[in-house]
């Protein structure tokens, strides 16, 4: 009988890397990987991925499905991380795009993909092994019987990598953001898996950027701004759409509307201009229309990190900038982050 898959253990966001000592038990970290998280239930016959939410990842990943009957030594329930790796060796990083694109409907176009871009699995937790649950052992028992179980496994599935030391942690924080990963996690050495609960630390990059208002979405409750659409210029002089903010309380919702209105564009006629957003499989059935402003706001926003000549998550709102020249809200005000292949991670 296949275990029963739980909502996973989740980790609360931290400014920077606690030191071990504050924690009773002390502290595990480990690189926060950044793809999409899963919980493989694998009972020596069946295997089943599930989700962070209630989607079933089954069905998109055949070549993970196939490695986990095959090089899996006993049943086993695993919590863990499905990423895409690309790019030359010796240079390679964690794709978001060319893993995003794995969820399609179509069982053709699962299988091309799975053969192009094959994903890996990474290994972080183990919830059960056999007939033992694991849940209620403290993570520090929970990783070694973790190590017995995987730490042998030929690629695609790996076991992450772990320190006790917070200077190591720390310099993890600097470099492997160059591999396409997203920051650190720090985990209770002492504390049982708490499904849906924020036991674990996480550590993530955090910058600020000037960027330039050019349009904004209408809230689906049909009144106030939703969000905000982003743009920055690069170095010819042509403004790129980057991202969106969002998450405006009720009340700044609608203040935003009458602040937007002298910069929104209008036709001949004196109606706004609307445009919409590429659409896009996650997109579908979702209004992606917007209405257009002039490029003359400039606002600051906090970010974590770029995926390509976009922000990777969506961006908190800092504050207006009328001291700005939308012009001077180029690309090149963003940090360069260096290189780091992504198979150095895995070692």
């Amino acid at each position: 009988m296949p275990y029963q898959i739980p909502a996973p253990m989740l980790a609360k966001s931290v400014p920077s890397i606690p030191d071990s000592d504050s924690v009773p038990g002390g502290l595990s970290y480990e690189p926060k990987w950044d793809g999409f998280r899963g919980l493989v239930s694998w009972d020596g016959e069946n295997v089943e991925i599930g989700s962070r939410g209630a989607k079933p990842l089954t069905r998109y990943f055949p070549e993970l499905v196939e490695a986990f009957r095959t090089l899996l030594p006993e049943p086993c329930l695993l919590d863990g991380e499905i990423a895409v790796p690309t790019g030359e060796d010796g240079h390679r990083h964690l794709d978001w795009e060319a893993l995003s694109q794995r969820i399609h409907p179509a069982a053709s176009r699962v299988a091309k993909l799975a053969a192009e871009t094959p994903a890996m699995f990474i290994a972080y937790d183990l919830l059960a092994r056999g007939d033992r649950d694991l849940q209620g052992e403290p993570f520090r028992t929970r990783r070694t019987v973790l190590e017995e179980l995987v730490g042998g496994l030929p690629h695609p599935i790996h076991l992450t990598r772990t320190t006790g030391d917070t200077a190591i942690a720390r310099r993890w924080l600097d470099e492997f953001e160059g591999a396409g990963l997203d920051g650190v996690v720090a985990k209770p050495l002492a504390e049982p898996y708490t499904p849906n609960k924020r036991t674990m630390f996480k550590i993530k990059h955090v910058r600020t950027v000037d960027v330039v208002a050019i349009g904004y979405r209408v809230h689906k409750s049909g009144s106030g701004v939703g969000s905000l659409l982003l743009g920055l210029y690069d170095a010819s002089g042509r403004l790129h759409n980057v991202g969106a903010v969002s998450a405006f309380s009720n009340a700044r919702r609608l203040q935003l509307v009458d602040e937007l209105e002298p910069v929104v564009e209008r036709d001949a006629s004196g109606s706004a201009v609307t445009g919409s957003t590429d659409t896009s499989r996650f997109s579908a059935g979702k209004d992606v229309s917007f209405v257009r402003l002039r490029p003359e706001r400039v606002l600051e926003v906090r970010y974590d990190q770029l995926e390509g000549d976009r922000f990777r998550h969506t961006v908190q709102f800092e504050r207006w900038r009328p001291d700005r020249e939308p012009e001077s809200c180029r690309f090149d005000q963003l940090e360069t982050v260096a290189s780091f292949d992504v198979d150095r991670v895995l070692q």
